[in-house]
């Protein structure tokens, strides 16, 4: 199907897609032709848009075919969409709307802390990822390449992972939680639905984005693991 109808139907695909390299103005070519023109596998990046779309997507036949390092590869670049799009901009809304707003609004102050909090956590876990996670993943793949490569070629036996919320998505849902049923006196309206929009947007994102961690990587992981790939 031509890859601009996806969109429409579901534009918050736009930044999943941006992250493959692809940018809008998709004319009315499919998803396979745009995928070669990015030199994108084009199963891989449906899987993706699928697991994003369908919460219990699992295709396990198709997962045995990629590569390990295809899925960290889009878990950093979303990771690096995050600090360098989506957390600076929460940030410019929301300085702007504290900024902007009477000094006797007393709820203000505390939900910038509560931002900084959770931006702190998040952060914490992306240079966690970088640093043991992520590494630690590969090296498992390089160990089962190297062992298919000999005598042992036993498949991996994938199961679908559990994915509940994690530390950072209840820190953003707390957080726009507070916005919505706390925040009193005088405010910027304008600015105040933009870091809301903005914090929603994110929320949504890291949900998505946990779906591809433990739907897809860390059942691959386990695997691996019982594999005695270690």
């Amino acid at each position: 199907m031509q890859m601009s109808e996806v969109v429409e139907e579901h534009p918050s695909l736009i930044p999943i897609i941006n992250r493959f390299g692809i940018r809008l103005g998709l004319g009315d070519k499919s998803v396979r032709e745009i995928c070669g023109e990015h030199s994108l596998d084009a199963d891989f990046l449906l899987a993706v848009i699928n697991t994003f779309l369908n919460e219990e997507y699992f295709p396990e036949k198709k997962l045995r075919t990629f590569h390990t390092s295809q899925i960290i590869d889009y878990l950093v670049k979303t990771n690096n969409y995050y600090l360098r799009f989506q957390l600076p901009n929460i940030e410019h809304h929301l300085t702007s709307f504290i900024s902007m707003n009477t000094s006797g609004n007393q709820t203000l102050a505390p939900i910038g802390k509560f931002f900084s909090s959770f931006k702190s956590e998040l952060v914490a876990r992306i240079e966690k990822d970088d640093r043991e996670w992520f590494p630690y993943c590969l090296a498992l793949s390089e160990k089962l390449q190297d062992r298919i490569s000999g005598t042992d070629s036993r498949p991996l036996s994938l199961h679908p992972g559990k994915h509940s919320e994690d530390a950072i998505e209840e820190l953003l849902a707390d957080l726009k939680r507070i916005i919505v049923k706390h925040l009193s006196g005088d405010y910027n309206l304008n600015l105040c639905y933009a870091v809301v929009s903005s914090i929603s947007s994110l929320e949504k994102d890291i949900r998505q984005h946990n779906r591809i961690r433990f739907r897809i990587l860390t059942p691959m992981v386990e695997a691996m693991e019982k594999l005695g790939v270690q």
